[in-house]
């Protein structure tokens, strides 16, 4: 975790296999069905979005996808046409590569088999999987990835195979406060017994057109910080993440370089975030496409702005840096390429 004058965050380029997903959580906007402006990433595009991150001084390749898209036909041809017979094969191999030009891969892809995160785990520098809640939704009623045994199972996996690891909760989504609160202790006990969980992130629930929950309001904001408080009270030692694109203080998005985004950064701050996650100069935010990432410049200077130190940081904290058994020989040697001394971001642009 950064110091506590210090906020972190990465520069990242957003690689988004494909927006197929056998879930159908009421509030996404991401989500394609088969046919109805569905696409699979070909090999080629995703290492072409990757050089241009790498182009542009990204050290975090964020790959992401729908949850086990093969359940459709579509995206079970795609891959036979790309020559895999799973979406896992699939990515293993797009980290491989993404590697090998000296990015740092983080792949988020929903539930996993320990058998899958130890093929994974050896050309990725992080992996991550947001509990979102450890209860039971309305949300997540056509949702077979969502339910919450699954995703701890999967955290719990990458905690035997020590994966630095990012998870966290979504806030706003039908849950009580008690919800909230019974999710943040669920990630501290894994922690406890594993501890791997190098982030936190703690994300305000931001309605899209055309779903379910397109009329439901943004989370309160004061109540908002107060869960973000809540766990930073009880986990000092990891870092907290609120994502800097979804901040909205009274209701409406803060615009990226504006007073009220100044303000909004240093109220997470103040109520005990510590990171504000990727930012992107190359790709945006495909899940929350309509919000906007603020530029590197933007960020820093409202984090400067609220009295605090900006500090860039690989998608592996460094405290994670620090001790090699989070790290294989493959990300390891990548790692050490771009970290500094205090385990952060060597060289920057």
């Amino acid at each position: 975790m950064p110091l506590k004058n210090e906020i972190s965050y990465s520069r990242n380029v957003f690689i988004p296999l494909t927006n197929m997903c056998r879930n159908r959580c009421s509030y996404c906007g991401f989500r394609r069905e088969p046919g109805n402006g569905s696409w699979f990433l070909s090999p080629r595009d995703a290492i072409e979005l990757a050089k241009r991150g790498k182009e542009t001084g990204c050290s975090e390749a964020l790959i992401t996808l729908g949850e086990l898209p093969e359940v459709h036909a579509e995206a079970r041809a795609k891959l036979k046409s790309f020559g895999y017979g799973s979406t896992v094969d699939y990515i293993i191999e797009m980290c491989k590569e993404i590697l090998g030009l000296g990015l740092l891969p983080h792949t988020n892809v929903g539930t996993l088999k320990l058998s899958e995160l130890l093929f994974l785990r050896r050309y990725n520098a992080s992996m991550g999987l947001m509990l979102e809640n450890a209860v039971e939704l309305s949300a997540h009623e056509n949702s077979p990835g969502k339910k919450p045994e699954l995703r701890i199972k999967t955290i719990e996996a990458a905690g035997e195979l020590k994966i630095p690891f990012t998870t966290g909760i979504l806030v706003g989504i039908g849950e009580r406060f008690d919800d909230l609160i019974q999710s943040i202790l669920t990630i501290r006990d894994v922690h406890e017994r594993y501890g791997h969980i190098q982030e936190i992130i703690i994300q305000p629930f931001d309605p899209k057109s055309g779903t379910q929950m397109a009329s439901c309001p943004r989370p309160d904001w004061s109540e908002f910080l107060g869960i973000v408080s809540f766990a930073r009270s009880v986990m000092p030692e990891i870092s907290i993440q609120v994502p800097p694109n979804l901040l909205s203080r009274d209701g409406n998005p803060a615009q990226p370089g504006s007073k009220e985004f100044e303000n909004a950064v240093a109220d997470a701050i103040l109520a005990g975030a510590n990171d504000f996650g990727g930012v992107s100069s190359v790709t945006p935010d495909f899940i929350n496409a309509e919000s906007p990432w603020p530029s590197v410049e933007q960020l820093r200077l409202a984090i400067e702005h609220a009295g605090f130190i900006p500090r860039e940081r690989l998608p592996i904290y460094p405290s994670f840096v620090k001790e090699e058994v989070f790290m294989s020989r493959e990300v390891r040697e990548r790692v050490h390429d771009l970290a500094d001394a205090e385990g952060y971001r060597a060289e920057t642009f």
